[in-house]
C-alpha cells in the first residue's frame, strides 16, 4: 500500500471492492507520480488532473452505495493519444491535430468509461502511429524507463513507458505492424493485439485500415484480461468489427498448458545473424519453461513468411498515403521529416504493387492457418533486438532493413501477445510473443499467464 502506483489492476480492484482503498486516493497517487516523473519520461501529452479526480469521486460514491460496475471501476488508466476522447485534446502527436477536441469518445474509450475507469490523460506516441521519436516535434518523445537514453518502442511509446513506470494502471495502444507488442517488449510489460475485428477502431485515428488493431497494455496478463473484457465486442460503426461472441476471458487465467502444442517457426524468427544472442537464449528458455509445464513443443515451417516484411510494408504505406494524401500535399511542413518520408514512399507504389501485396497476404494467411491446424499457438521473439538508443531509431533505411517479427500477425489478423521473458546484460527487457488462432485470445492469454506465473519477471520494476 506504500506504493499504490505499483499495484496491479486486480490488486487495486479487490481493495476498492472491499472498501480498503479509495479511488480518489488511488487517482491522487498516480497524479503525484505523473507530476514527479513525467518531466523525465515524457509519457503524457495531456494530464487530465481535474476531470480524473472528478471521475474518481463519482466512482467512489457509486461504489459506496453498492453500485459496483466491475473490476475497472475506479481504476486509473490512460490512452494513446489517437483515441478520440470527448472534450479532451487528441493530437496523434502531430502538429496537424493540435487543436482537435473531439465531440465524442472513441468506442473503446466509451466502453472503459462505462466500466468506471478513471482517465488520467493522453499518452505520447510516434506521430500518427507511423513516425519516429524525434526532438523537433510538438511534444518530446517518451523515454524508456529502464534506460532513458533508449526508446520505449513504437508507436504506442507513451503507453509502454507509463505502464512500466507506474504512471497508469493500464492503457490502450494501437497495433498496425507491432505498435502494441513492440513497446511491450522494450518496456517489459504485457501487450495484446486481439484478433482483427475483436475490438472496435471507431474514433481511433487510422494508419492502415487493413492492418490496424486496438488492444490493451498492462503489467500482467490478468490485467490485460480485465481490460480486454471491457472493450471487446461488435460495433456497427467499425465496418471491420466482428459479430463473433465475446467469451468470458477469465477462463483463460489457468496456470496450465498441459496438452497444448506450441509451434516454433525457427526458420524465420530464430536466425542468429539477425536476432540478438541474449534474446534467442531468453526466448528458448521461456519455451523450455512452457514445455516443463506440460506443453508439447514442435517446430513448424511457414515458407511465405519470408515475404511478410515486404507485403506488410506495401499495404501499410500505401494505405497511409491514401489517408494522408491531401494533407501531405497541402501542409507538408506540418509533418515530421521521418513521417513525411514514410508517407511519401507509400505514394510511389503502383496499384499493381498494392494488389500483389494483397495476394501475398492471402498466401501468408493460408500458410499460417495451416500451421495452426497442427499446433495451438506459435511462440517467437517479439523483437530481434533490445530497445535501441534514440539516435539509432529514426533512420528510414534502418526501418526497411529491420526484420519484423510482429507484422506477420497483423497481416493474418491473428491474436498475439508479448510478455516479458527476462532481461539482457544491460538490464533491458526481452519479449516472448505468443500468437494463436482467430478469436482464440483465451488460449494465447492462458499460455502467457502460465508462463508469467512460473517466472519471477513481474517482481522487477524500472529504476525510476
Amino acid at each position: 500500500m506504500s506504493e499504490l502506483h505499483y499495484l496491479t489492476i486486480r490488486q487495486a480492484a479487490d481493495l476498492i471492492r472491499d472498501h480498503k482503498l479509495s479511488p480518489v486516493e488511488l487517482t491522487r497517487a498516480f497524479l503525484d507520480r505523473i507530476a514527479a516523473l513525467n518531466g523525465k519520461l515524457n509519457a503524457y501529452i495531456t494530464v487530465a488532473g481535474e476531470s480524473a479526480l472528478a471521475e474518481a469521486r463519482t466512482a467512489e460514491a457509486e461504489i459506496l452505495r453498492g453500485d459496483q460496475r466491475g473490476p475497472l471501476h475506479g481504476i486509473p488508466i490512460a490512452l494513446k493519444d489517437l483515441y478520440a476522447t470527448k472534450g479532451l485534446l487528441t493530437t496523434a502527436h502531430s502538429r496537424l491535430l493540435m487543436e482537435w477536441v473531439p465531440e465524442e469518445d472513441s468506442t473503446a474509450a466509451a466502453k472503459l468509461r462505462e466500466a468506471g475507469a478513471v482517465l488520467l490523460g493522453k499518452l505520447a506516441m510516434h506521430e500518427y502511429a507511423f513516425g519516429a521519436p524525434h526532438f523537433n516535434g510538438p511534444f518530446p518523445p517518451a523515454r524508456n524507463p529502464w534506460d532513458t537514453e533508449r526508446i520505449p518502442g513504437g508507436s504506442s511509446s507513451g503507453s509502454g513507458t507509463a505502464v512500466a513506470a507506474g504512471l497508469c494502471m493500464g492503457s490502450l495502444g494501437s497495433d498496425t505492424g507491432g505498435s502494441i507488442r513492440g513497446p511491450a517488449s522494450f518496456c517489459g510489460i504485457v501487450g495484446l493485439k486481439p484478433t482483427y475485428g475483436r475490438v472496435s477502431r471507431y474514433g481511433v485515428v487510422p494508419l492502415s485500415w487493413t492492418l490496424d488493431h486496438c488492444g490493451p497494455m498492462t503489467w500482467t496478463v490478468e490485467d490485460t484480461v480485465l481490460m480486454l473484457q471491457a472493450i471487446a465486442g461488435h460495433d456497427a460503426r467499425d465496418p471491420a468489427s466482428s459479430r463473433a461472441p465475446v467469451p468470458d476471458y477469465s477462463s483463460a487465467l489457468l496456470e496450465d498448458v498441459r496438452g497444448l502444442v506450441i509451434g516454433v517457426p525457427r526458420h524465420y524468427f530464430f536466425k542468429p545473424e539477425e536476432v540478438h544472442a541474449e534474446t534467442l537464449a531468453a526466448v528458448d528458455a521461456a519455451i523450455a519453461v512452457l514445455k516443463g509445464r506440460g506443453a508439447e513443443v514442435r517446430e513448424v515451417e511457414i515458407p511465405s513468411l519470408k515475404h511478410a516484411g515486404a507485403t506488410s510494408r506495401v499495404i501499410l504505406t500505401a494505405e497511409a498515403y491514401a489517408y494522408h494524401e491531401a494533407n501531405v500535399k497541402a501542409r507538408p511542413q506540418d509533418y515530421g521529416e521521418v513521417l513525411r518520408d514514410r508517407i511519401t514512399l507509400g505514394g510511389l507504389y503502383s496499384a499493381a504493387d498494392y494488389i500483389q501485396a494483397l495476394r501475398w497476404r492471402a498466401v501468408i494467411q493460408q500458410e499460417v492457418s495451416q500451421a495452426l491446424m497442427e499446433v495451438d499457438v506459435l511462440a517467437t521473439p517479439t523483437s530481434a533486438q533490445p530497445a535501441g538508443r534514440f539516435e539509432e531509431s529514426a533512420s528510414l533505411m534502418n526501418t526497411l532493413r529491420r526484420p519484423g517479427f510482429t507484422g506477420p500477425f497483423n497481416l493474418t489478423g491473428l491474436p498475439a501477445i508479448s510478455v516479458c521473458c527476462g532481461f539482457n546484460s544491460d538490464g533491458l527487457p526481452i519479449g516472448l510473443q505468443i500468437a494463436g488462432r482467430p478469436f482464440d485470445e483465451a488460449t494465447v492469454l492462458r499460455v502467457g499467464h502460465t508462463y508469467e506465473k512460473a517466472t519471477p519477471w513481474r517482481e522487477k520494476r524500472p529504476p525510476v
